[in-house]
């Protein structure tokens, strides 16, 4: 369910995720790897900034 609304409101999901960790760049290539899954979108985000994926899967859930 998380996944379908993240693909149905690409942009602006990308835009807010950009917004929150904006101390880390994320590369267009890496996002589109990623969109389809929120798990994918999770590990590239603890990947980049090293937060803990509980605390990055309350964030996805806040912006989705």
């Amino acid at each position: 369910m998380a996944t379908a609304r993240m693909n149905d409101s690409w942009r602006r999901v990308k835009s807010q995720i950009q917004t929150i960790w904006s101390e880390h760049e994320f590369g267009d290539k890496e996002m589109k790897k990623a969109r389809g899954s929120l798990d994918k979108m999770v590990n590239l985000i603890h990947e980049k900034t090293g937060e803990p994926r509980a605390e990055i899967m309350q964030k996805m859930a806040a912006i989705l």
